[in-house]
């Protein structure tokens, strides 16, 4: 069994960090409550909290840790409870702070490159991780905490090109099939976090993500040193997930063919379904934004394309017209609703049978 910071981890599945509202407190805590790592994301946690349009932030820290609180209590004190937080987000450091007072096991971060985790966190019972897309990325995030902060990190995840939403990864290259794939990556990133482990006199385990669907597949990279696999799209389609039904609906609907590779306001491409919001980006309007609740350090509201904030959110309340829905590669796989208990037991038993 694994031990992340002190933490137990019986079953090496994450659930990925899906906002907004996708995986909140509900779908983090059964998850959890199979022995897994459940993860509620920290992207504007608090959009139905009533005073979000006004004061965002305080609604957003306020739903967190209630979130959190909610995962701790359906996860029964089995799994781990994690919190994904963006490095692009202007709330990032007060997030990573929150989730950590209000008892996270776990903190995942990405969209961007967390150099300063560790300053925000200064306990060693939350555990703490960097997502990579790339040996360069882990050996730089790897190197800066252990000269600055004295740590490396407890687990690393590594995204690959086929991963849903904010893609660490060329635009053109995602377009052209170019990337490097979860084979290539995982042998060199195991490579860079060997000698950290050595001196921090533990492992670093290290999880992949993006494309991953069955208990073969999980197998397929443990077979190559992974810890484990990260899977998000799959946990849309379960009773438990967050997101409205209609929202889960559209998931289950979609096919190969309607998955697009988008440029996000956030700075980054990403993959989506190609709904009618992608379908006007696409054909170069622009819908300028109703209201800003200053999720993005970089966004411009003058200038962006869209509010993706607000594509979010109606995408998880699911109006088809005006949501971005986020997907991994193999949506066009979604075929049923489950229960998440159905789903892990499905995905453990499968691994177990072809270790």
């Amino acid at each position: 069994m694994l031990t992340l910071a002190g933490h137990p981890l019986a079953v090496p599945i994450l659930q990925g960090g899906m906002g907004v509202g996708v995986s909140l407190g509900g779908l983090a805590g059964a998850v959890a409550a199979c022995g897994g790592m459940g993860c509620i994301s920290t992207a504007d946690t608090g959009f139905r909290e009533p005073d979000f349009l006004k004061k965002p932030f305080d609604a957003n820290l306020r739903a967190l840790k209630k979130e959190i609180r909610r995962a701790k209590e359906l996860a029964h004190g089995a799994g781990m409870i994690a919190v994904n937080a963006m490095v692009a987000t202007r709330q990032y450091a007060q997030a990573v702070q929150a989730a950590a007072e209000a008892g996270a096991d776990a903190v995942i971060s990405g969209a961007g490159l967390p150099l300063d985790l560790p300053g925000l966190v200064g306990r060693s019972d939350v555990a703490l991780a960097p997502i990579v897309s790339s040996a360069r990325a882990a050996r730089l995030i790897c190197r800066t905490w252990a000269r600055h902060y004295h740590r490396a990190p407890d687990f690393i995840v590594i995204e690959g090109c086929r991963a849903g939403g904010h893609l660490g990864f060329a635009e053109q290259d995602l377009l052209d099939g170019t990337c490097q794939s979860l084979d290539e990556i995982l042998p060199e990133v195991l490579a860079v976090v060997h000698p950290y482990a050595v001196e921090a006199g533990r492992e670093i385990p290290v999880f992949v993500a993006g494309g991953i669907y069955t208990g073969r597949d999980m197998a397929h990279f443990t077979a190559q040193g992974a810890a484990g696999v990260q899977m998000a799209t799959r946990f849309i389609a379960t009773y438990e997930c967050d997101a409205s039904q209609g929202y889960k609906d559209v998931l289950i609907a979609a096919k190969e063919e309607d998955v697009r590779i988008i440029h996000s306001p956030v700075g980054m491409p990403g993959r989506a379904l190609a709904t009618p919001l992608v379908k006007q980006l696409e054909a170069g309007l622009r819908l300028p934004p109703r209201h800003c609740s200053a999720c993005i350090k970089t966004c411009v509201p003058s200038q962006i394309p869209y509010c993706i904030t607000h594509a979010l959110i109606q995408a998880v309340e699911g109006n088809v017209e005006e949501g971005l829905f986020f997907c991994g590669a193999n949506v066009g796989r979604l075929d049923r609703m489950m229960h998440v208990s159905e789903l892990m037991d499905e995905v453990t038993r499968e691994w177990r049978k072809h270790q």
